[in-house]
């Protein structure tokens, strides 16, 4: 490349996030650099309060800046359903959907053989051990509508057998193969409403 040192490592590490090829961070760092040391400053600073500050929330997986999550932590959320996701992506997915007064649990992922993902590598024993010491009377598992989503679910399902849980996945409106995160408020919501006993 013909770009000064500094310039190529940011396109480099922009390159890292997904969905971001070489012509996208070649332009978000142009952009940047044409914006100036302050607005850069502010990204530096809201990249560093971010690796400063947010962890995994020790009991959801979601993102905390203290010791747990606002979803754990309040107190208007109804403690006995919980909803089983993905990525933290899919838990603000479903808080668009403003139908959900539940708790959360993430993953972390799928179950899936192409990216090596068992379920050792997923929290679900952290869900194993929630439904037994929480008082957790419902389990909404809204994993994608794809072959890993439908494996996790019925592992998942497997995993709380024995347990005095329902379990149920969210109704017919998300598309086969669709991803939670990208479906629109109105069918999640829809679909969570109207969800069956897997």
């Amino acid at each position: 490349m013909f770009l000064p040192e500094a310039l190529q490592s940011l396109v480099i590490e922009l390159q890292k996030l997904p969905g971001v090829g070489e012509k996208t961070a070649l332009r978000f760092a142009f952009n940047l650099q044409q914006r100036g040391e302050e607005a850069m400053m502010a990204l530096v600073k809201a990249l560093r309060d971010v690796a400063e500050k947010v962890r995994p929330c020790p009991r959801c997986g979601f993102f905390a800046e203290g010791e747990l999550c606002r979803f754990c932590s309040s107190p208007d959320r109804d403690r006995q359903i919980l909803s089983v996701v993905e990525t933290p992506a899919d838990v603000i997915a479903i808080e668009r959907a403003m139908d959900f007064k539940g708790l959360y649990h993430v993953l972390g992922g799928v179950i899936s053989a192409l990216r090596r993902t068992g379920p050792e590598n997923l929290r679900v024993k952290e869900l194993v051990e929630r439904v037994k010491n929480e008082g957790v009377k419902e389990v909404i598992i809204v994993t994608s509508a794809s072959a890993e989503g439908e494996t996790t679910a019925l592992y998942i399902k497997k995993a709380l057998e024995g347990l005095d849980v329902k379990v149920t996945r969210p109704a017919t409106g998300i598309p086969m193969g669709s991803s939670i995160e990208f479906l629109d408020a109105l069918t999640l919501s829809r679909a969570l409403r109207a969800r069956k006993e897997l």
